[in-house]
């Protein structure tokens, strides 16, 4: 689950087979009872109609983790980011980057880095068709070392230079669900 509109598809499984739940949280769902096999299909196949499934992997749902961490930091924060993400990673998640970035290239086919950047990238056309902070303010947001380096990147992702984008009417964007999917 990467989305609200996640969270509220699974609120609404679990409510229709009669699940009481804790928490419903982007990537994660803690509920109170303990699920027979029975139930644990119904479960599955209620969340499928809604295109999301149950993972049962350790690794699957370290990954989802790493996601929904990577999303919320670049996607959901308001706040500047400012840390490194491998040292911000580890202390969220409790494990040694090195870990998590095996992990996550070995599943994903792609690694941690490349995953930040493509997000990073949509946060920034995001903040360029919102037009509220100039491509500088949009760089320091960011957390990039130069307006160069933020120009980039950008463009390594999209073809286009940031000042290119801005200029385009038809400023197509990616869900965030798409983004760094196989």
């Amino acid at each position: 689950m990467v989305s609200t509109r996640c969270k509220m598809a699974a609120k609404e499984a679990l409510k229709k087979l009669g699940l009481h739940f804790i928490i419903v949280d982007l990537g994660e769902v803690e509920i109170m009872e303990n699920l027979n096999h029975e139930q644990r299909e119904e479960l599955r196949i209620a969340l499928s109609h809604s295109g999301l499934e149950l993972m049962d992997d350790k690794k699957a749902v370290l990954i989802e983790k790493i996601k929904k961490t990577i999303i919320e930091m670049v996607h959901h924060s308001d706040a500047d980011i400012k840390i490194n993400f491998s040292d911000f990673l580890n202390k969220k998640l409790g494990h040694n980057y090195t870990y998590l970035a095996n992990i996550f290239s070995e599943v994903q086919g792609t690694t941690i880095e490349q995953f930040v950047i493509l997000h990073k990238v949509e946060r920034i056309k995001e903040l360029i068709v919102y037009g509220e902070l100039n491509i500088t303010e949009i760089a320091w947001k960011m957390n990039y070392s130069s307006v160069a380096h933020l120009s980039n990147q950008f463009k390594k992702v999209t073809g286009l230079p940031p000042s290119h984008f801005k200029k385009l009417i038809i400023k197509r964007r990616n869900p965030i669900e798409e983004i760094g999917n196989v």
